[in-house]
């Protein structure tokens, strides 16, 4: 009687232990301040877009929606993937099926893709995702797709040094971040928030590394949690094909 009450006793505080720990599983990975989309690159196909086959600019989301539908591909996932200039070309690096079109920045300037350090977010041709340090990108050779941005949120699991607690400098920003396990992640604020708040969201998941790609400007669409953004005047676009 007694071997069997203890064995109901030890049960009981293995399934309270476990119920607390999905608990809290969840809430660290459930944050209602941002829409977020994680992928395992090597399951799903994650692409960059900036030109159709008639070399015009995609520019929003719904260009690039109807013409992947055209084709018979169907978007689950799409975001705007970086700066641009004014006539929609990529802001610094921009690699897309091994082609560099567009070659790193290096110079110094004003505004957030100068804020160094900054960053490149990049897939190899062995379905691989990283970020690192502009200066820092090495075998250019093994990538696949590659945007530039800045600046870093987290560089090594740290926090831009330039980030400050308690800021003003609120706006909607989307960034995207490496998980331990190799998978991306993918985050857009819903309301404005900071540079030093949208980096710690991202270091809660557990990402070293982490990358801001743009601000005001942000659109997502993520039909699967009902968040539907299509429209957008943008360069380079990030999309998950099914």
């Amino acid at each position: 009687m007694m071997k069997s009450r203890i064995k109901i006793i030890t049960t009981t505080i293995i399934v309270l232990c476990l119920a607390i720990f999905i608990s809290a599983y969840i809430q660290k990975n459930t944050d209602e301040r941002f829409v977020v989309c994680i992928v395992d690159p090597v399951q799903k196909q994650v692409k960059l877009y900036w030109k159709n086959d008639k070399q015009q600019h995609f520019k929003s989301i719904q260009n690039l929606k109807s013409w992947l539908e055209n084709r018979n591909q169907k978007l689950e996932f799409a975001m705007n993937a970086g700066m641009y200039k004014k006539d929609n070309s990529p802001q610094g690096l921009y690699i897309e099926k091994t082609k560099m079109l567009s070659p790193i920045g290096t110079a110094s300037g004003n505004g957030n893709f100068y804020m160094k350090p900054n960053g490149v977010f990049y897939l190899t041709t062995k379905k691989k995702a990283g970020i690192c340090v502009s200066k820092e990108l090495k075998n250019i050779s093994e990538i696949e797709y590659a945007t530039q941005s800045g600046p870093m949120l987290l560089v090594e699991g740290k926090i831009h040094s330039d980030f400050k607690k308690g800021s003003s400098n609120v706006h909607i920003r989307n960034g995207v971040g490496i998980l331990p396990d190799g998978k991306i992640v993918f985050a857009m604020s819903k309301k404005e928030i900071n540079f030093y708040d949208f980096a710690t969201y991202f270091k809660s998941l557990g990402c070293k590394n982490a990358l801001y790609l743009d601000g005001f400007v942000s659109r997502t669409y993520f039909p699967k949690e009902n968040w539907i953004q299509t429209d957008g005047n943008f360069g380079v676009i990030i999309g998950v094909v099914e």
